[in-house]
């Protein structure tokens, strides 16, 4: 699996070149900035990208746009952005359009290796994997008419585990619980939402992030 990775910080971008080479990722091309960034999307045949949301010379958007283009030139490439800060504004920018194929972690999910590499490859799979921390914030801006408010505690932990992207496996791992119990609550889940019940796991994160852009 080949990665490009753009990210000014020399250490971080040597870190992850060094944490996925060890993981068996094939890493074509380490970039300070979006320009060579691009040079290298075009220049490679790449699987997926990790860029920081914010790169060289004004410490923006410039990865952001550059994913954003990526995205759109580029739509086998799976991208994965990274940022320091929770950006809900930015995040839904990203996932515009479609979840396939896109991440938005925080840069401090990286101490966690293991769930890192497997967020890269659900990414460059065409899975979606998006921070909790993201998909909390965005659920605590509840309007007075918000239908999450019917949600019970338990129903929003598998809700934003579905949103990260996780199969109804992987969301009873994480809970403890039965798949059948998972199952459960994402019927009732998107009853409560009025959102249809759909078959992928991208689909649903899709329909979930619709209705939060609503």
């Amino acid at each position: 699996m080949r990665v490009a990775i753009a990210e000014d910080g020399v250490l971080l971008r040597e870190g992850l070149s060094r944490l996925l080479s060890e993981a068996g990722f094939d890493v074509v091309a380490q970039c300070g900035d979006a320009e060579d960034l691009m040079l290298k999307v075009r220049s490679y045949a790449l699987d997926v990208v990790i860029v920081d949301i914010r790169l060289p010379p004004t410490h923006s958007d410039e990865g952001l746009r550059a994913a954003l283009e990526i995205r759109a030139s580029h739509p086998s490439v799976g991208v994965l952005v990274l940022s320091q800060y929770v950006e809900p504004g930015l995040a839904m920018q990203l996932l515009a359009d479609s979840p396939e194929g896109v991440g938005y972690l925080l840069k401090d999910r990286i101490g966690d290796v293991k769930d890192f590499v497997f967020s890269l490859r659900r990414v460059a799979d065409g899975g979606s994997a998006l921070d909790p921390m993201i998909v909390s914030t965005l659920l605590s801006r509840q309007r007075d008419d918000d239908p999450f408010t019917r949600l019970t505690p338990r129903e929003r932990e598998v809700l934003v585990l579905m949103a990260e992207g996780r199969s109804n496996q992987g969301i009873g791992d994480k809970l403890v619980i039965t798949t059948r119990a998972v199952e459960k609550y994402v019927s009732t889940i998107f009853s409560k939402l009025g959102l249809p019940s759909t078959g992928t796991e991208s689909k649903r994160v899709l329909a979930v992030l619709a209705f939060l852009r609503s």
